[in-house]
């Protein structure tokens, strides 16, 4: 998704960002949805999974905080926020999550392909998208993937084996869109 989001001239946000400081998640995700002009919100981890047969319910709430935060202050913070939601196809959100009844998510079938065409459009036809990227498709952001899995990798090797922090991680997606920037330019 991160790096779909960057093939849209758009900068990802994250509940992980050092600039957001301490504090609970919660918090952390209430600030970057009310900083940010556009939220994705993938229903497809709402189905048991594991041994225990859990269902995640990250993605409704915060879909929930996005819509209480847009309907509680409408035209309030001078950023309207546009949201979208995605689900995989033929998935039973309808029956668990009526109330968004009219609304057409967009729909994928849980490979990386099909998510990074289910946010780039989203994002290339949002009503204030910049779409700057346009010229960049989804089957390029597909064949640049490994080349983020393998910066992302040996990012994780400067650290320890941790995870790196989110800047370090938007900024090997930023280097990799670049290039292919490059290559799409050398093309033309």
């Amino acid at each position: 998704m991160m790096l779909a989001v960057l093939s849209c001239g758009l900068v990802p946000r994250s509940a992980d960002e050092g600039s957001l400081g301490g504090g609970p998640r919660l918090e952390r995700i209430c600030k970057v949805l009310q900083g940010s002009r556009f939220s994705i919100h993938d229903l497809c981890r709402c189905t048991g999974e594991g041994d225990e047969n859990l269902a995640r319910f990250n993605m409704p709430l915060e879909l929930g905080i996005t819509l209480g935060h847009n309907y509680a202050t409408p035209g309030d913070s001078g950023q309207e926020h546009e949201w979208f939601v995605l689900t995989p196809g033929g998935h039973p959100h309808a029956e668990y999550i009526s109330d968004l009844g009219g609304i057409d998510p967009k729909t994928h079938d849980e490979t990386p392909q099909s998510i990074i065409a289910a946010v780039m459009k989203c994002l290339l036809t949002a009503q204030r998208s910049a779409g700057i990227y346009s010229n960049i498709k989804p089957v390029d952001v597909a064949d640049a993937l490994p080349h983020l899995e393998a910066a992302l990798k040996r990012k994780a090797e400067d650290w320890l084996g941790c995870k790196p922090p989110w800047e370090d991680r938007v900024i090997e997606g930023r280097s990799v869109i670049a290039a292919l920037l490059s290559e799409k330019e050398a093309e033309s």
